[in-house]
């Protein structure tokens, strides 16, 4: 299908009740502005090695990668060793959540996704030690720093009672289905509940009960086998192979080689509770959201009480999750909602419509043992085991393939959903990963966003419709009727690729944060650094907010409850050794920060 015929069926789309909204239809009506949700002056596509704001705005640092969370902390140097880094913030800050106090105190929880050992050894990680390993452990998993608010600007508080490194090696619970079950049980653990750490931490959720949800992403890349033992499907399902990605954790902490205990990974890939205001908490690990290389953890209510999570598998050829709890959230009673996401039933999308089509129908098939062919003569015991292969699990049952499902995002009035397909450069190459009509590219290198509405504003039903809210891309590249061009709301001053991180202010305005490519040029010319953008999800007009320093991603955001601070994550400038030194300047080291945005009226951000 060229850009022609999206722009047709989007606008015959138009024409029924749940598609009115669709951006193209709405731009090819000539209703592209909506200056009341978007307020700011739209900015361009930069190089430079710099936060960029629009006119009116300004970017502080507030933390980095190094900087202490005590006052007995050090202060950052690459020379810190693993017991300074332990008492430090993380490195490669990704999704985010201020939890408020007061007006003047607030807790930030801030995932540590991965290090980058060019930057965090002075060997570049050419040799790693036992204490690099260890200090390489201790760079991730998530920060926890009480911020208070002096003179009208935010800042850590040193003495926070709340302040907290949760790391590759604290100690965690694995609750659910699959806790205490065979698959998860090692040498080091008989009980099959008692985990070390999380790692690789990539984006994150809320609920209303005040916990804070982390997301285990690529955890695969940890483990390695020092013989080379044949490891499996269910294995190489999950990227799982004798070599890990140089971080040689499994030369010196023997849990990451699979030669000696090969259920370990089974113990990674999951949701993560923590309580981000009890220091001394024990985090759980809630089984029953399913195992997978969790992106992030999409919460709401449905009307009736019950807690819906939607979750992203970010991995070309993979797919997206609901979970529904089995119990209600009761409203001032915190004890019961403390475990709500402890039993429930998990389910993954299926889409349909109309080949050439931008929109259509989907389904939610339940993965459940014993029902859908999750059984024993197809490899399922349990339903832990479910749960554990839910990769498996979802291609049994018949689960659409996607173009790397990462972030989703609920819209305010509860009724629609948004997720990012960042992109796909195997569709077409791999047979598993055959074109559908929910990722209409064969090749797509600049990602696309969906979205989806439940039957009747029903989170729990399990049939929904969806349309495309954006196909990201290259105009002034690729020809005006070419699909590589984009959708009809993509133009020469808002292009952007990879959209990754997703979220919504109170007001609705969608922002869209990016993690592509920067070389700025071939069919990335004109796009820059990576951005974030801010979108009008009624019009679909698309305005770029902010773009960020050489070689970074720019990825997390929460904001002050008055909406008038917004934070926002700097992940890896400089990295591969590009000429970053960001934040420090100078021929300083580049580090991951978090970034405060505010207006220099005081108004809220983006209106």
């Amino acid at each position: 299908m060229n850009r022609r015929g999206f722009l047709k069926t989007a606008t015959a789309a138009g024409t029924v009740g749940f598609f009115a909204t669709s951006p193209v239809a709405n731009a090819v009506a000539g209703s592209m502005a909506n200056q009341n949700l978007m307020g700011f002056t739209a900015i361009a596509a930069s190089t430079a090695d710099n936060i960029t704001v629009p006119p009116g705005y300004k970017a502080e640092v507030l933390i980095s990668w190094g900087d202490p969370l005590f006052k007995d902390a050090p202060a950052f140097a690459q020379s810190n060793d693993a017991k300074a880094q332990e008492r430090q913030f993380g490195d490669n800050n990704d999704g985010m959540t201020l939890f408020p106090v007061s007006d003047t105190r607030a807790v930030l929880a801030v995932n540590n996704e991965y290090i980058n050992p060019e930057y965090l050894f002075a060997h570049q990680g050419k040799a790693i030690s036992a204490d690099d390993a260890r200090k390489s452990q201790a760079a991730h998993g998530v920060s926890i720093v009480e911020l208070e608010k002096v003179n009208g600007k935010w800042q850590v508080n040193l003495e926070g009672r709340a302040n907290r490194r949760i790391t590759a090696y604290t100690e965690m619970e694995m609750t659910g289905p699959a806790a205490g079950h065979p698959l998860l049980e090692t040498n080091l653990d008989r009980t099959a509940k008692k985990i070390l750490g999380t790692f690789n931490n990539c984006a994150n959720g809320q609920t209303p009960w005040g916990t804070y949800l982390t997301c285990e992403e690529n955890f695969n890349g940890y483990f390695a086998s020092s013989d080379d033992k044949k490891l499996g499907e269910t294995y190489a399902r999950y990227g799982l192979k004798n070599n890990d990605w140089g971080y040689d954790w499994y030369k010196h902490d023997e849990r990451f080689d699979m030669a000696k205990h090969p259920n370990e990974p089974h113990r990674f890939g999951w949701v993560v509770e923590i309580d981000p205001m009890n220091p001394n908490s024990t985090p759980k690990k809630r089984s029953a959201l399913g195992r997978f290389k969790h992106e992030n953890a999409a919460l709401t209510l449905n009307d009736d009480g019950h807690a819906v999570v939607y979750l992203g598998d970010d991995e070309r050829g993979e797919h997206l999750y609901k979970f529904v709890s089995r119990n209600k959230y009761q409203a001032g009673v915190h004890t019961a909602n403390l475990n709500l996401l402890e039993d429930g039933t998990l389910y993954v999308a299926q889409f349909d419509g109309k080949e050439g089509e931008t929109h259509g129908k989907g389904k939610w098939l339940e993965l459940t043992f014993g029902k859908n062919g999750l059984t024993a003569e197809n490899g399922f015991k349990d339903q832990a085991s479910v749960l554990v292969f839910a990769r498996e699990a979802a291609t049994q049952v018949g689960a659409t393939t996607m173009d790397r499902p990462e972030w989703v995002a609920v819209h305010p009035d509860n009724k629609q959903v948004f997720v990012t397909l960042t992109n796909n450069k195997y569709r077409g190459v791999r047979d598993s990963q055959p074109l559908n009509v929910a990722n209409p590219r064969e090749k797509n290198p600049y990602g696309h966003i969906i979205r989806w509405r439940p039957m009747k504003g029903n989170h729990l039903s399990d049939e929904f419709e969806w349309d495309i809210f954006v196909l990201a891309g290259n105009p002034e590249v690729h020809p005006e009727d070419s699909l590589m061009a984009g959708s009809d709301n993509i133009n020469k001053d808002n292009m952007f690729n990879s959209p990754d991180g997703i979220g919504f202010d109170q007001a609705g305005r969608l922002w869209i944060q990016t993690d592509g490519k920067y070389n700025n040029k071939d069919n990335f010319a004109g796009m820059g650094n990576n951005q974030m953008l801010c979108a009008d999800p009624e019009s679909g007009e698309i305005r770029r907010f902010l773009t960020g320093p050489i070689a970074c991603e720019v990825t997390g955001l929460t904001f002050t409850p008055d909406h008038r601070t917004m934070f926002v994550g700097v992940q890896h400038p400089g990295e591969d050794m590009k000429p970053s030194h960001f934040p420090d300047g100078g021929n300083s080291i580049p580090r991951s920060s978090v970034i405060m945005i505010t207006r220099d009226d005081n108004g809220v951000i983006g209106a």
